[in-house]
Formats: C-alpha cells, structure tokens, sequence
C-alpha cells in the first residue's frame, strides 16, 4: 500500500514538483513551460491550484513518430523538441539487467530475426494469456543483447523511420538515467521520466522481478523520493502496490480498455475490470496507493462504431475528485490511429487533423498526453492554453 502521508507525494505535492523541474525549458522547444503560471487560469477556470503546466506533454517511447522507439535517439530527439517527460517501457535480460523496450519480445524491434547466432532462440511463450513466437529479452544476456541493432516497429506505417534502423543498440534503464543526469546537468532542469514495469507478474512468475531492481536503480540515481522527477507506471495495480512499498515516487495505474482485466487481477482471481476501476470506488481503492491513472483515451472519450467520437464519460472528473492525476495515452498523427472525425483523406498513413484531435481531447481536463510526436502535442498544447 501507499507509504506513510508525509512521504507519499499527493496530486498537488506531484504538480508542484513537476513545474518545479520544467519552469526553466524557457525558448527549448515551442517555450509554453515558461508560460505555466497562466496556463491554469487559462484552463476555463479548472483545478487552478495546479501547477504543472497543463496539459503535459509526455514523448510515448521518446519521438517514436520519427525514430525507432526506446533508444536515445527517440530520447535525445523528443527532449530536444522540448517534451515535458520522456517514457521507458523496461524488461529485463537472462542475466537480471532492465531493459528499454515496449515488450519483452524483440523480433520486430531489432535485427535478431536476421542474425544466425541466435536462430536456436526463436520460441513460441504465453505472455499475459497470449501465444506468441519469436525472441524474448529473457532468454539473452545483456552482452548478447547489445550486439543487436534496434529498428522501426511498423515501418509500413512509418516508412521514413527505417532510415534509422541499425543506428541505435537496446539501452538499459541504467544509462537512460545516466543520460538524464548528463542532459540535465548540460540543461540547468531535470529530465523527467515515465518509467513502466511491463509484464511484472510473468516475470516475477520465472525469478524476474522487476520492482526491486527499478527501486534499486532509482534510488542509485536519486529518483526515488516523493519529489522525483520520475513518474511509475503499470498495468497491474499489484506492481505499482510493490513499488510504493520500495520507493517514494509518483505512482501512475495505466488502464486499458472498459471490458479488460488487468492481468494480476486475472492470475488472482479478482473479478473486476477496468469499468469497476474508473468507478468512484475504484477511484479511491487506486488512489490509496498511487497519485494518478494512465486511462486509454477512450475511456475519456468512447468511440461509437463509425469510430467518432461520442459522449466524453465523467472519468476526468471522478478522477480529479479522488486526488488523482490523469495521464492518457496515446495521441498519433497518421490517420490510423485518429478518430475518424479528424481524418483526411484515406491514406492510413497520412498525417490527419492531429491539432483538432489534441484540443478534443485537452478540452475534458486531463493533465497530461501520452504522444508519438511531441512537436505536435506542444504546438497544440500552445494553442490551447493561450485561447
């Protein structure tokens, strides 16, 4: 459960210390940090006490609309644009090292598919309940790990990206914080950081745990107290459960769609979904332990089955009542991943109304965006808060 009161940063404690690390981004990027202190009053009136600057852009795997993701050129490129925080997905390797990588299964993020050293290691493994064949982080060491190159993850989607293939090794979450403190250093603020356990039950199940080696490596580098510039999030609410036990930083429950179970919640029996969680008394059950939610952006705005936008729910609300932060995800650019009313045309891979989306989606309150193209989510962040 959540740690003692004085040491448990609360949703205002979490927004303070937030702007207290991004006041000074000043002309970096689009410059909208410098600009926090009007940005509240400029959201028609709501939760002005706040003082992250709202909404905050969060790079979704770094500028992974323009590099392929979780390698630090997707950090360094979606810092140098300017976003507020930068995410890591970690996993760990056969020897215990965390990894950056959105699954523990690397054969469309690396070139391990054509190296014939490691053709023994494809297998077939169920991951949360799903079957899937290929080649998995946990059966390499972290030196074997290294000698692959990361790639991009949909190259049919984001053709350009491939140019980069190659480039960029798998980083550990080690020298992800290594480069933070240098960037920070060179920057005079600190980099903030979404960091999220992936699959934490299955690895736990083979002697994996990832909890403690995050809070080991967190408190390392001085990210683990209430004030961190780092925010930790999970789909299993038992995983951010362990790490409020090890460390003191924001907490973050990520939620996927109404009708799922969270895995833990599967593995444990527990019946509830993600419609129970979003309740007001799951609301509260979360908020004992955590600062904020990561909901799906459907669960903010549904879509009907044209793929429009219908009724926003009272999610954003209910949230904020309990004392939690919102941090949906994800906001993309191509028409594929656009509702369809802000779609042009009817190539899937065509840049849409990105902008009109973004303000459908600021206008409900949230605090924050998960975003492949963060120089989108600022311009449209700017946009917004100044009218």
């Amino acid at each position: 459960m959540a740690q003692v009161a004085d040491t448990t940063p609360g949703r205002r404690t979490v927004l303070g210390a937030a702007v207290a690390g991004t006041a000074a981004l000043g002309a970096v990027g689009t410059g909208v940090a410098a600009a926090a202190g009007a940005e509240a009053a400029a959201t028609a009136g709501r939760h002005s006490d706040r003082r992250l600057p709202v909404p905050t852009v969060i790079a979704h795997r770094g500028a992974s609309g323009y590099r392929p993701e979780h390698t630090l050129g997707s950090y360094q490129l979606a810092l140098d644009m300017g976003a507020h925080v930068i995410e890591q997905d970690l996993v760990p390797t056969k020897d215990g090292h965390l990894v950056c990588r959105h699954e523990n299964d690397i054969t469309g993020t690396t070139d391990i598919a054509t190296r014939p050293e490691f053709a023994s290691r494809r297998t077939t493994k169920s991951i949360d309940g799903v079957s899937i064949t290929g080649w998995f982080t946990e059966d390499l060491t972290l030196a074997e790990l290294k000698t692959l190159r990361a790639k991009e993850r949909i190259p049919a989607a984001r053709q350009e990206n491939t140019l980069y293939d190659g480039r960029w090794q798998i980083p550990t979450f080690e020298e992800v914080l290594r480069w933070a403190d240098t960037q920070g250093r060179r920057r005079g603020r600190p980099v903030w950081l979404h960091v999220e356990t992936k699959h934490p039950s299955y690895f736990r199940g083979i002697g994996l745990g990832l909890e403690e080696p995050l809070a080991k490596l967190l408190r390392r580098y001085g990210r683990h107290r209430a004030e961190s510039p780092v925010f930790l999030q999970s789909f299993e609410p038992s995983s951010i459960q362990r790490l409020a036990r090890l460390v003191s930083a924001p907490r973050v429950v990520l939620l996927s769609g109404a009708t799922t179970r969270p895995w833990d919640f599967v593995q444990a029996g527990d019946p509830r979904t993600v419609a129970d969680l979003v309740k007001p008394s799951g609301l509260e059950w979360m908020a004992s332990y955590a600062q904020g939610i990561g909901p799906t952006l459907d669960l903010i705005i549904p879509r009907d089955a044209d793929g429009r936008l219908g009724t926003p729910t009272t999610l954003v609300r209910d949230a904020h009542a309990k004392g939690l932060i919102l941090h949906p995800y994800t906001m993309r650019n191509e028409n594929a991943f656009l509702p369809a009313d802000f779609r042009r045309g009817t190539d899937p891979n065509a840049y849409g109304d990105a902008f009109g989306a973004f303000k459908a989606y600021f206008e409900q309150g949230i605090d924050g965006i998960f975003t492949d193209q963060a120089d989108t989510g600022l311009l449209a962040r700017e946009d917004f808060v100044s009218g």
